[in-house]
């Protein structure tokens, strides 16, 4: 809001907090952190909505370290395609990895450019990887019956313009073998009126999940963004027809307490949001240090957990996406973690269960 007018959301993104300078003037930033050299690398966006989510008095804010920049992004380590996402492309934009599913990165922008996003590497900057041969996309999908749903991801699949979501869902409606779409969006979280005030994306939605089922995957990490508006933008989601379910991301600093997680899912499943996945971070470059939380703890974690949830709370899984598939952290015995492909890339490698020792520091396998 500026002067007192009410803005478009498509407005309002404009005015997100987006320089070293603007950050500094809205919120206390050490001087020993130099973020003007991590905001060249890695571009800063905060919408005015989610940085008031943000106790300014507390340096050790979870909403604070999910969006503001920070120098630990400038860390050596990690990689920037941690589970092989260009070699799974298909075609430009299109990755095909597991056999059931594709997914599009319809776009590089994001309302929100998480600090600790696995795809650093082209979120808000370069569109090389971006689809803009749809055509060429949806006569692949048609052609390749096996494919049962298509994720639309990016970036952030809302934050395309309701012409184009239109156009995915008016085309793979359709394609017959086609059970669901998905949109990737963290929209509901990070920019909640781009669907509380948008009639006419409510509209298209309830249009065409009258047609197929249509899920939206977003993105709540901890309870402080479950708020009136975060909320009312799901119910929106919900009344149009749409099933929403929730990938967390377990970080360090963040929501690596069980009392936080716990306190998560439980207000989740009572908005109607149906947790779904809880992954390993990813070790991104920019990401690896300042976020992963070692395996041997993280199962420690989610097991405290789950012992504090009911049923429909805790029907989520802990896994993390590498190189060969989706990965399902089973149980522990001692130093030793159990895992199992619960999707894989080499169909031979579907459901097969592995071990590994592993060392109080170890935070991803391949």
């Amino acid at each position: 809001m500026i002067g007192g007018i009410v803005m478009k959301w498509t407005e309002e993104l404009k005015e997100n907090i987006s320089t070293a300078e603007e950050l500094r003037a809205c919120i206390p930033v050490s001087k020993d952190d130099n973020i003007e050299d991590v905001v060249y690398k890695f571009p800063a966006s905060i919408p005015e909505y989610y940085l008031s989510l943000i106790d300014a008095d507390d340096p050790h804010d979870p909403i604070r370290k999910m969006s503001v920049p920070s120098s630990g992004e400038l860390a050596e380590g990690g990689t920037f395609d941690t589970s092989g996402e260009s070699s799974n492309t298909v075609l430009k934009g299109m990755q095909h990895k597991y056999a059931r599913t594709v997914l599009i990165l319809s776009t590089n922008k994001c309302a929100m450019y998480c600090r600790y996003c696995f795809r650093k590497r082209m979120v808000g900057s370069t569109e090389s990887e971006i689809a803009d041969n749809l055509d060429d996309i949806f006569a692949y999908i048609k052609e390749h019956t096996e494919i049962t749903n298509v994720l639309i991801s990016g970036g952030d699949s809302f934050l395309l313009e309701n012409e184009q979501i239109e156009k995915y869902l008016s085309a793979l409606c359709e394609i017959d073998h086609l059970n669901y779409i998905r949109f990737g969006t963290k929209t509901p979280i990070v920019l909640p009126k781009r669907i509380t005030e948008d009639k006419e994306l409510l509209d298209i939605l309830k249009k065409y999940s009258a047609k197929k089922q249509i899920y939206v995957h977003t993105q709540f990490n901890h309870p402080s963004e479950i708020t009136e508006k975060s909320t009312a933008a799901v119910k929106c989601l919900i009344n149009a027809g749409v099933m929403v379910k929730n990938q967390a991301v377990l970080l360090k600093g963040v929501n690596d307490d069980p009392e936080i997680l716990s306190k998560l899912f439980m207000k989740l499943t009572s908005i109607g949001v149906i947790p779904y996945y809880i992954f390993q971070c990813r070790p991104v470059s920019g990401v690896k240090n300042d976020f992963q939380v070692p395996l041997l703890r993280g199962y420690d974690i989610v097991e405290k957990t789950k012992k504090l949830l009911d049923g429909n709370a805790k029907c989520f899984r802990y896994a993390m996406s590498n190189i060969n598939g989706k990965v399902e952290v089973l149980g522990k015995i001692d130093n030793t973690i159990i895992f199992k492909y619960h999707q894989a890339k080499n169909i031979e490698d579907s459901g097969r269960v592995f071990q590994r020792v592993l060392s109080e520091d170890d935070c991803w396998v391949i």
